[in-house]
């Protein structure tokens, strides 16, 4: 009797060891991937011209990608949407996204009221950083731009307590006590228009994506970057697009929207 509160002990112990290298060995993976993916973006980062293409009843999905980051780590998200039938909008001129957020917002809104807004209007798919701009931007500039929602993946919708350790002020500004992250969280008029999925466990956001009053979707994939391309990830996103999108079909025709396949903010006044 009296030994098996040790073994339990030890039991537990052992499990918690598993767990853990498991998780080391998900991020593990989740480097390799964006590793792989900085790779690829020394030498192209144009947008496909399909993305162009898309049905006429479908929205324009704008992409935003996170800090340190180029659209090509959501290139699987932009194929399956474009697959999908919605057109695709690159936002180009970011360079690794490391300006503010309000900044990204303000230049991004300039470059899409430069384009015609079809009448279903735009969605916002949006990653870790990316999600933030893109409230900011559907609560500044929403109704002008007709943006209808956002499906925002591994967002630090309160911020992240990682940032206090980190110098580059480009990550500091992730601190839960950042003017913009707290005001962004004051402000909730848009949230039930927005989608936040993230994996049970996100090294770069620790406290995780829920967002109150929004639709928020956890996936069992751990890591900041996977959600992106893993299957269950890719239908999450999908499913939040088509949550938020008005009714379409396969029906209606194929158009080439104008507002699609790159947005470029590098020449925006300001930048």
């Amino acid at each position: 009797m009296g030994s098996r509160g040790p073994r339990r002990t030890l039991s537990a112990s052992g499990n918690r060891l598993v767990r853990s290298l498991a998780l080391l060995g998900c991020f593990a993976v989740d480097y390799a991937i964006a590793g792989v993916i900085h790779v690829r973006a020394l030498f192209s980062r144009s947008a496909p011209t399909r993305y162009r293409r898309g049905y006429a009843d479908k929205p324009t999905i704008v992409l935003i990608p996170g800090v340190y980051e180029t659209w090509l780590f959501m290139k699987p998200v932009a194929d399956l949407l474009n697959a999908r039938g919605y057109p695709v909008a690159v936002v180009s001129g970011l360079g690794y996204n490391r300006r503010p957020v309000v900044d990204t917002s303000t230049l991004l809104a300039a470059a899409l009221s430069r384009r015609t807004v079809r009448a279903p209007g735009r969605i916002v798919v949006a990653h870790s950083k990316g999600g933030l701009v893109g409230k900011h931007l559907m609560l500044t500039a929403g109704a002008e731009l007709d943006v209808r929602g956002m499906v925002a993946a591994c967002t630090p919708f309160a911020g992240s307590r990682w940032a206090r350790w980190l110098l580059d002020p480009s990550l500091r500004a992730f601190l839960p006590t950042n003017s913009t992250i707290v005001e962004l969280s004051k402000q909730a008029e848009v949230n039930s228009r927005i989608v936040s999925v993230y994996p049970p466990v996100d090294q770069h956001v620790p406290d995780g994506s829920q967002l109150a009053g929004a639709t928020n979707v956890e996936i069992p994939v751990p890591g900041h970057f996977r959600v992106l391309s893993h299957p269950l990830g890719l239908e999450a996103i999908l499913a939040g697009v088509e949550q938020l999108a008005s009714d379409g079909s396969h029906d209606a025709p194929e158009v080439s929207a104008p507002d699609a396949s790159e947005i470029d903010i590098s020449a925006e006044p300001g930048r």
